[in-house]
């Protein structure tokens, strides 16, 4: 930050464990798809000295994107974590997937840092600050954590430095655009024959120089006389923003009163106004050159991240309770202090088993410790099979993860980040503390994951692994959510969308050997009957030895929604014996749970039972529940059975602009908007009740729709009719024995 040459890089392939949380800087990279996060964090290891020479994503070749899910898709699909070592201080680089199926790692990142650095593309318009990007700022801002944007890609035809820092200003400074203000102007070369013009160097907007690359090493030189003018006015600027958020109330008349301000103040306030969250410096950074040992802007990163951001000892601790859910003193960053660490990740190593990265935030963590692990109630989401699961574990290794490979560590202090290996059973999100007093940690938010995957195991070999290798996906990620549908008996992955569930079913497949098929969704519908009718069944079979015999007669009536299946015994004279009524009664309840047109079960109806015969040998409690089945398939033959399908309350949030289209295709998909109210920030609500046949791929849809930029919730609210022509086409499905609705 005081555009300073030097350099202190740490120790290729691994960096020693910090003594004291003062030296730990915890960072994690925000931005949208393809803005340049993984290539950033490898130019940044290059830079202090972690790697002998930056690898490309198109390569398969970057530190982060290590696993081969990434490699294959050269996109980064799961939160990775690259310590490196600058100025005395360790430095964990969290780099996060930008594509929003993968917010949950987004989220874990957010948890697992103190600071963030938003990585935006030059390359890309406003649209490109995605909605994860913006909802990640926001989630930021509420939490007071410092922020600073990094602008990649400015070596791309037709960027502009200055358009996306604009562009950014807009999405992220709010009501105060001055609070979001570049430190550095980039300095382009000439520009070539295909438009482009390369980053050649920074102009140090407090220190007046220029920092040229342009001969493979970092060097400082005057600007040249035309370069003055623009640099005075953005230099004023960025002046006027750092004295706005200073301390020093009497700074802002000394300059106004014309004094040069000390640029040794300027630089200490700035750094102030950054580790408070109130200002966010805008830089700018490019992977090195070939055979280039520093990446243009890498160095001043660094700088700004251990002088600028905090700390873990100024981090707001998270808010923790006993595991029965009892207020407790939030803990101190303290390495002396009780351990209270959290599972901020969990993954699978095909050689050592269940890896958890943890964020230690009091005490230290020892390998061999004895500590209490305690995850939430998990149960509702598929993702426990207890309300609360508590357990005495020992620690096992601790190891500092580097891509692939892990460097043993001897303890990980309050305020750091390690791997532990053979954790129990942990979860993400599940809390170690003292056995003594144990502690659980409030959990952060995640979205409801909203696109169903039903899966089947692809043969009898994969039968018996399925359900260890969901329930093992599913405590890795917490927004996966795992159902056993009880209507349609599908096993039903719940997803935030396609790429999610690509992904979700190659890690079964290539990580826990399971090979499983994908089906269609089926939606559990329900059958009711349309009016009154009569039946008889009569169960009566003789073949020598003890016979069968079973006759009665039933009425049946629909009921109003929500009332089931109810039963009304109306014999008189002893017809049907008394012994043998229960028999109908489960007979028929039986059939309804059977189905009688589409194979969905029979609610809302009544079955009245009104007289029968019987005999003395042969009549027995089969016989009698035969007859019940049969008397109600007869019933239902004589009267129209009517499709009942499940209705959705579902709630969308999105921009005013995109309103209209919203509610155009929720009328499509035969839902009824119910209202609309006005959310902060430009955004509207809108309530409407959708069939939830309609809104199977909605995950998907609105975000083309809204592009990315809306989000909804659903929740079940009532079964209801059908329209004929819909069920009409479903038993036309269900006839050519297609999976369907």
């Amino acid at each position: 930050m005081g555009d300073k040459a030097h350099a202190h890089p740490g120790a290729a392939g691994g960096v020693p464990a910090a003594g004291h949380p003062s030296a730990v800087r915890n960072v994690v990279l925000v931005g949208p798809s393809g803005s340049g996060k993984t290539t950033l964090v490898e130019a940044l290891a290059l830079t202090a000295g972690a790697v002998n020479r930056a690898g490309r994503v198109e390569d398969g070749a970057t530190v982060s994107d290590y696993d081969e899910i990434e490699q294959r898709r050269r996109r980064s699909v799961q939160l990775s974590l690259v310590p490196v070592a600058w100025d005395g201080c360790r430095i964990n680089l969290l780099d996060t997937p930008g594509y929003a199926d993968f917010v949950g790692e987004l989220r874990a990142g957010l948890r697992a840092a103190d600071a963030a650095l938003f990585v935006v593309s030059a390359a890309q318009d406003a649209a490109s600050v995605a909605a994860t990007t913006r909802a990640a700022w926001e989630e930021c801002a509420l939490a007071g954590t410092p922020r600073a944007i990094v602008v990649t890609h400015l070596d791309t035809a037709r960027t502009s430095f200055d358009d996306m820092t604009r562009i950014c200003a807009e999405a992220f400074g709010g009501e105060d655009p001055d609070a979001v203000l570049p430190l550095y102007l980039p300095v382009l070369g000439p520009e070539g024959a295909d438009g482009h013009a390369p980053l050649t160097g920074l102009t140090g907007l407090l220190s007046r120089r220029i920092l040229d690359y342009s001969s493979g090493e970092r060097a400082e030189r005057p600007p040249a006389p035309d370069q003055e003018e623009p640099l005075r006015a953005a230099r004023d600027r960025l002046i006027e923003g750092i004295i706005a958020e200073s301390e020093d109330e009497s700074l802002m008349d000394r300059y106004l009163d014309g004094e040069d301000i000390d640029v040794a103040t300027l630089i200490a306030d700035l750094e102030r106004a950054v580790a408070r969250g109130s200002f966010h410096p805008v830089l700018t950074a490019a992977p090195a050159a070939e055979g280039a040992r520093q990446g243009i802007g890498t160095v001043e990163l660094l700088e700004l991240i251990t002088r600028g951001f905090p700390t873990p000892l100024e981090r707001t601790p998270p808010v923790v309770t006993t595991p029965s859910g009892k207020p407790r003193p939030a803990p101190v960053c303290d390495p002396d202090g009780p351990l209270v660490a959290e599972v901020v990740k969990t993954a699978s190593d095909p050689y050592v088993g269940r890896v958890s990265l943890v964020r230690v935030f009091s005490g230290t963590l020892r390998p061999d410790d004895a500590v209490h692990l305690c995850g939430h109630g998990l149960d509702a989401t598929g993702h426990a099979p207890r309300p609360c699961h508590e357990a005495e574990i020992r620690v096992g290794a601790l190891t500092s993860p580097f891509g692939r490979r892990q460097h043993a560590l001897d303890r990980c202090v309050a305020g750091d980040l390690a791997c532990v290996a053979r954790l129990g059973e942990a979860e993400t999100g599940d809390t170690l503390s003292p056995v003594d007093d144990p502690v659980l940690i409030e959990p952060w938010s995640t979205p409801d994951p909203l696109l169903p995957l039903a899966v089947r195991a692809h043969g009898k070999a994969d039968e018996d692994k399925l359900s260890q290798g969901l329930a093992r996906l599913v405590a890795e990620d917490p927004t996966l959510r795992l159902e056993q549908n009880p209507d349609t008996g599908q096993v039903v992955l719940w997803c935030l969308g396609e790429a999610h569930q690509e992904v979700a079913l190659e890690r079964l497949r290539s990580r826990y050997g399971v090979q499983v098929d994908a089906e269609p969704h089926r939606v559990p519908l329900r059958e009711t009957l349309a009016g009154p009718a009569a039946g008889r069944g009569r169960h009566v079979k003789q073949s020598g030895g003890h016979g069968q015999f079973a006759i009665c007669e039933i009425e049946v009536e629909p009921l109003p929604p929500g009332s089931g299946i109810e039963f009304v015994d109306k014999v008189v004279g002893g017809a049907v014996p008394r012994q043998f009524v229960p028999s109908v009664e489960k007979g028929v309840r039986a059939q309804a749970a059977r189905g009688l047109a589409a194979g969905h079960p029979l609610v809302d109806v009544r079955v009245t039972l009104l007289d029968g015969k019987a005999h003395s040998v042969d009549s027995s409690d089969a016989a009698f529940q035969t007859a019940g089945a049969l008397a109600l398939r007869e019933a239902a033959s004589e009267t129209r059975i009517q499709l009942l399908e499940p209705v959705c309350e579902v709630s969308v949030l999105v921009p005013d602009d995109y309103v209209g289209p919203v509610m155009s295709d929720l009328s499509g998909r035969r839902g009824r908007v119910v209202g609309t109210e006005q959310s902060p920030g430009g955004r509207t609500l809108v309530r409407a009740e959708v069939p939830e046949i309609e809104v199977g791929r909605y995950a998907v849809d609105l975000r083309s729709l809204s592009h990315g930029t809306g989000r909804f919730d659903r929740a079940y609210a009532r079964h209801e009719a059908m329209p004929p022509q819909v069920a009409d086409r479903v038993r036309a499905e269900r006839a050519d024995g297609s999976p369907g609705a």
